[in-house]
């Protein structure tokens, strides 16, 4: 309980100092990065980000109200919208990008002993697909 009440909040802390960005905004528009054309529907980024809709529509707005998203209505349906990144916002994730590696690696990995890295990795890594299993089943 420790890392999981610790960890998120020292990545965040990390994340505001060196980039200007939240932990939760640099995860919309890293998610928004990897998607196809950089958009996703505005409920496909709320499961993404593991955040709320209401709470993802509040941070887009906000994203969107410094030029690092777009936001519109899906030409698809009409009834949706979607959250584009725009290339200002690619630019500032590519710049916050070494900050949160680095915050990443002096909190967790410069702490894993040498030799061990690829075994935590894949304890780990059987863990998150254990969680994400289990969550998409209960959906």
């Amino acid at each position: 309980m420790r890392i999981v009440l610790s960890l998120p909040r020292q990545l965040h802390d990390d994340m505001v100092r060196a980039a200007g960005l939240t932990a939760s905004e640099y995860t919309v528009i890293m998610n928004l990065s990897e998607a196809p054309n950089r958009q996703l529907r505005m409920s496909d980024l709320a499961s993404a980000t593991g955040l709320s809709p209401s709470r993802t529509t509040r941070l887009v707005d906000a994203l969107q109200s410094h030029g690092l998203v777009a936001k519109r209505a899906s030409s698809v349906d009409g009834r949706g919208n979607l959250a584009e990144l725009t290339s200002l916002g690619l630019s500032k994730l590519r710049s916050a990008w070494p900050a949160h590696v680095a915050s990443v690696r002096g909190r967790i990995l410069d702490h894993i002993p040498p030799g061990t890295l690829a075994k935590t990795a894949q304890a780990l890594e059987a863990v998150a697909e254990q969680l994400e299993d289990s969550r998409v089943g209960a959906a």
